[in-house]
């Protein structure tokens, strides 16, 4: 029985930390097993809030480390396939074929667009209106079924759903209608306690850190702000140090002794986040394995073109069929096959 298709992945804008893992990697790994896995490098979803010269420019690199991040973290290189979104120029085309299978105000209704440039400071720009519909080529070029996505995501995969039903419906049945893969919400608060984790705020513990990195990030952490002195019974519900110490040490006898001991007030914060980083570190130490293996010069970079390469002639070929369904004549394919052969020559 064929796998069903899933497609996610992520802007290349930094490093992964600890809350990518939480929300969105330890799922991801366990996806490879049971579907049919392409993970997308969105540097052209980047554009909608990041689009200066310098990132851009960045943004190969980050790529790189996004990749490699991934792969520390359980994903398996021969499982799945990376590809590079703005490698796959046939992908521009899927986007202004698909443009006019929705109309502006179905766009405008999408809360997230307006939190998006809120959040970045910026007036609507075109490509972040358009943003969903560029999703929805991302979703379909590769003809998905499935798409985990985040609460806050669901109604850009209905875009998708929709656009697919549209082309299906004028043009002939040729994609699969999409699902959103809703699973457990998962967010990381930062180490200080007082947002998620994430680069911008500057409160990341991040997959790729050193282990006295991570020391010095954990004793940095905030705890019980009312509790002044180690022999003040503290509180552990909402903590930052035990949300950590819950998610990532293992030895669980320890961290309920840990807990108990806080609450009576007979334990100091020092010793609960002394035994914090030795946990992290021992849940990062498998992933640094993995990194030294696959950081060698060059392999992160093949993994990423062979993967654009092997997405790519499939994408042509959905973009033929698509060209083929509506009607685009016999000159207009032969035009655009003679362009390719002329590409692949050059």
């Amino acid at each position: 029985m064929e796998r069903k298709r899933v497609l996610t992945g992520d802007r290349p804008t930094g490093k992964l930390h600890l809350g990518h893992y939480v929300g969105s990697l330890e799922n991801r790994v366990k996806l490879q097993q049971e579907y049919d896995c392409t993970f997308i490098i969105a540097d052209l979803h980047m554009l909608t809030t990041k689009n200066s010269q310098e990132n851009i420019k960045a943004s190969g690199d980050n790529a790189v480390q996004l990749v490699l991040d991934a792969i520390s973290a359980g994903i398996e290189p021969d499982n799945v396939k990376f590809y590079l979104q703005s490698g796959i120029p046939e992908m521009y085309e899927m986007y202004t074929l698909f443009q006019s299978l929705v109309t502006v105000s179905r766009l405008e209704r999408l809360p997230s667009l307006k939190d998006m440039a809120r959040d970045a400071n910026i007036e609507m720009p075109f490509a972040l209106l358009g943003y969903p519909v560029l999703q929805a080529a991302d979703i379909l070029c590769v003809k998905s079924h499935l798409v985990p996505v985040g609460k806050d995501n669901v109604a850009h995969v209905e875009i998708a759903r929709e656009i697919a039903k549209r082309f299906n419906s004028m043009y002939g049945e040729m994609f699969p209608i999409p699902e959103p893969m809703q699973g457990q919400e998962a967010s990381l608060v930062g180490i200080y306690g007082k947002q998620k984790m994430s680069k911008s705020a500057n409160n990341a513990i991040f997959l790729s850190d050193s282990s006295e990195d991570v020391k010095k990030k954990v004793m940095k952490m905030t705890t019980d702000p009312n509790r002044i002195r180690a022999d003040i019974p503290g509180r552990v519900e909402g903590n930052p140090v035990f949300i950590y110490h819950d998610l990532f040490n293992s030895d669980k006898k320890e961290v309920e002794d840990l807990k108990e001991r806080y609450r009576k007030g007979t334990v100091g914060d020092v010793e609960v986040k002394e035994k914090l980083s030795i946990a992290i570190n021992n849940f990062l130490d498998p992933l640094r394995e993995r990194r030294h293996k696959y950081e060698k010069t060059g392999m992160i970079e093949d993994i990423i073109l062979k993967g654009t390469q092997e997405v790519r002639l499939e994408v042509q070929k959905t973009v033929y069929e698509m060209r083929k369904l509506m009607g685009f004549n016999t000159v207009q394919r032969k035009l655009n096959r003679k362009a390719e052969k002329y590409n692949k020559e050059k």
